[in-house]
C-alpha cells in the first residue's frame, strides 16, 4: 500500500505514540506512589519493632530486679528469725553468753537495715523499668494503625492499577494521609 502513497499504522502504534507523548500516566503515579509508601512503611514497620524489642527489655528487667528485691526480702525474713532467735537465747541466759546473743541481735538488725535499703533499692529500679516499659507501649496503637492504613493505600492503589478507576487512587491516597499524620503523632508522643 505505501506504493500508492497511503500509509497505514496499525491501531497499537497510535495508542503507543499517543501514551509516550502525554507525559506520566496513571501506572507511573501508582508505581511512586507505592514504593514511596512501602518505603514509610518500612520504616515505620522498623520504628515499631524497635520499640516492643525495647519495651520487653524493659519488662523483663523490671521482673528480673523484682525477683533480686523478692530475694531480698527473703533474706531480711531469714535475718529477723536469726535475731529473734538470738534474743530469746540472750533473754534465756546470763552472764557472757547473755552479752554474746545481745551482740549477734544488734549484728542481725544492722544486717537487716542493709538488706532492707538494697531491697527497696531493687525494688524502686523495677518499678522504673516497668513504667518506661509501659511508658514506650502508649503511641504502638497509633503506630499499629498507621501501619494498616499504609497498607490498606498500597492495596487501593495496586487496585487501581488494574481497574484504571481514579477515585480508588483518591482513596488511596486518604488512606496513606491517614496513615502517615497516625505515624507522625505516634512518633511525637513517645
Amino acid at each position: 500500500m505505501s506504493g500508492h502513497g497511503v500509509h497505514v499504522h496499525p491501531h497499537h502504534e497510535h495508542e503507543l505514540e499517543h501514551q509516550a507523548h502525554s507525559g506520566p500516566g496513571l501506572a507511573q503515579s501508582i508505581s511512586i506512589f507505592t514504593a514511596l509508601l512501602a518505603t514509610f512503611g518500612a520504616i515505620v514497620g522498623f520504628y515499631t519493632a524497635n520499640v516492643l524489642n525495647e519495651s520487653m527489655r524493659l519488662k523483663n528487667e523490671a521482673v528480673l530486679k523484682k525477683a533480686e528485691a523478692s530475694d531480698q526480702w527473703n533474706y531480711y525474713q531469714a535475718k529477723g528469725q536469726k535475731g529473734n532467735l538470738a534474743q530469746i537465747a540472750g533473754d534465756l541466759t546470763t552472764g557472757e553468753k547473755s552479752e554474746r546473743y545481745r551482740q549477734e541481735v544488734e549484728r542481725y538488725n544492722q544486717e537487716k537495715t542493709e538488706i532492707k535499703t538494697k531491697a527497696e533499692g531493687l525494688e524502686k529500679l523495677s518499678q522504673e523499668a516497668d513504667t518506661k516499659s509501659s511508658h514506650l507501649q502508649h503511641p504502638l496503637h497509633l503506630v499499629e494503625l498507621a501501619m494498616a492504613l499504609l497498607q490498606i493505600a498500597i492495596a487501593l492503589a495496586s487496585v487501581t492499577a488494574l481497574t484504571k478507576k481514579k477515585w480508588l487512587f483518591v482513596l488511596a491516597g486518604v488512606a496513606a494521609i491517614g496513615g502517615i499524620v497516625l505515624a507522625a503523632a505516634g512518633w511525637l508522643s513517645a
